[in-house]
């Protein structure tokens, strides 16, 4: 049997808006097996990007466990769920979030600020054999406002993986793209997922990203419905 990397249990999420309680997830429960394509496919408003933040512990459920190599993440205390992210799991986001001020290269490396000299290093290595893979060794020094939108989440994508996670999550990927760069995104990370054996978890709303799904959960209403 596969390895478990993320067990979600009894998972719900409300927000206090004046009187009323807004439910968003509802007593969600599934597994994520090592080496997995997995996306959670729903419509806007579903509640997938709430659930997406949780499982990488960005955001605290209000009850329910979410364990990681059977550990429960939200047992840590912030600074060791921070060391966790960082360690454990690459985060993808829709909008790239790449600071402006800085070039593609230093974007990458930003995960690995905190690190030790040697790890800074090795860090380097990693970022230039990634950025050469994604087909960007000529756009090292180019900051963000220079790189087309593809580029700029193939730097993304990069940066996530530069400290070699066991997790990466992506949040509607290709929703900033056009359907040409998406699916050069959608086949990088199916690539990414044979060829390094990542496991990947991918919130979106695209029907045609999840056509490519080694599996699928369907998410509406903060219910999964299969």
């Amino acid at each position: 049997m596969s390895e478990e990397i993320i067990k979600v249990s009894s998972i719900c999420k409300s927000y206090r808006d004046n009187s009323i309680n807004l439910e968003v997830l509802k007593d969600i429960n599934f597994t994520v097996f090592a080496g997995e394509f997995l996306v959670i496919h729903g419509p806007s408003g579903a509640g997938k990007s709430t659930l997406l933040h949780i499982l990488g512990g960005l955001d605290n459920p209000t009850s329910g466990k979410v364990c990681f190599q059977g550990a429960d993440i939200y047992a840590l205390d912030e600074n060791k769920r921070s060391a966790f992210r960082n360690q454990k799991i690459g985060f993808v986001f829709q909008f790239f979030h790449l600071l402006p001020e800085l070039n593609a290269l230093e974007n990458v490396l930003l995960p690995g600020i905190l690190k030790s000299w040697w790890d800074r290093k090795k860090s380097l290595g990693s970022a230039l054999e990634l950025l050469e893979r994604l087909g960007l060794s000529g756009r090292l020094k180019h900051r963000p406002s220079a790189l087309s939108g593809g580029e700029q989440q193939r730097v993304a994508i990069a940066r996530a993986l530069v400290n070699h996670p066991r997790l990466l999550l992506c949040d509607e990927p290709t929703g900033n793209l056009d359907s040409e760069n998406g699916k050069k995104i959608l086949q990088l990370l199916i690539q990414l997922n044979q060829s390094r054996k990542i496991t990947i978890v991918i919130v979106t709303h695209d029907p045609d990203i999840a056509r490519g799904a080694g599996r699928i959960i369907r998410l509406k209403d903060g219910v999964i419905l299969n």
